[in-house]
């Protein structure tokens, strides 16, 4: 089909296609409930089992590309989580077991309700948590609070260049990669160039009908999955 014409205003410049907007909520902190996983608001309740899990229970690779205190005494964890909750432009939530047991953490970012665009972002998952049907619910349980419930048109993931499990994670999940900062930042002594992915709230319908059809009880019994996330978007 022929591609359609781009839009002009009166002096013959293009221009992007019209949308009807108004002020979105901006985000709070909620608490978000799936069946394999329940994000809660941050609080001092979560830090001892979220140490445990995040820290002295898993790879200290999993901090790697985390710009955070030294992780030594729950204190840094503790004030990290502290710093983001006192960030206007943050709401960190935390990752908990059925049985109320902290094992990771998330945080909306970069909040943005007048154009509707949100990140998620400062994801630590316990080694436990890592590659389970409970991640990927708890990312689904999110980027559907924003799209669903709060009406935003943006979704972004943001993470280093290096961070190579970072970037398989988004594009499975249904990213769309945007592009590379270069010497966008500089933390724990080394340049990060970051990469740039987004969904969009045209592109939400399909990425939402993928993530429900892998998390349906029926694509995992016994808890294996017959079919992958990526064989259902395409």
């Amino acid at each position: 089909m022929p591609s359609e014409e781009p839009r002009r205003n009166e002096f013959g410049q293009t221009i992007g296609r019209p949308v009807t907007w108004t002020v979105r909520p901006a985000v709070v902190p909620v608490t978000l409930v799936g069946e394999h996983v329940r994000l809660e608001p941050w609080g001092p309740r979560f830090l001892e089992d979220l140490y445990a899990s995040t820290v002295t229970g898993s790879p200290a690779s999993t901090w790697t590309y985390l710009a955070t205190p030294p992780l030594d005494s729950p204190d840094g964890l503790g004030q990290w989580l502290d710093g983001l909750d006192a960030d206007p432009g943050a709401v960190p939530l935390v990752l908990c077991r059925p049985d109320g047991r902290a094992v990771g953490t998330a945080s909306y970012l970069r909040l943005d309700h007048l154009n509707g665009s949100v990140e998620v972002g400062a994801i630590a998952y316990a080694a436990e948590l890592q590659r389970t049907t409970a991640a990927t619910e708890a990312m689904y349980l999110m980027m559907r609070h924003a799209f669903d419930d709060l009406g935003y048109r943006r979704y972004e993931w943001k993470c280093d260049s290096m961070n190579a499990p970072s970037r398989r994670a988004a594009q499975r999940l249904g990213f769309t990669y945007e592009g590379t900062f270069r010497n966008a930042l500089v933390y724990k002594g080394r340049n990060r160039d970051t990469d740039w992915f987004s969904i969009t709230d045209d592109e939400w319908p399909a990425v939402r009908s993928a993530l429900e059809g892998w998390l349906a009880p029926d694509n995992q019994p016994g808890g294996t999955q017959e079919r992958s996330l990526e064989q259902f978007r395409a």
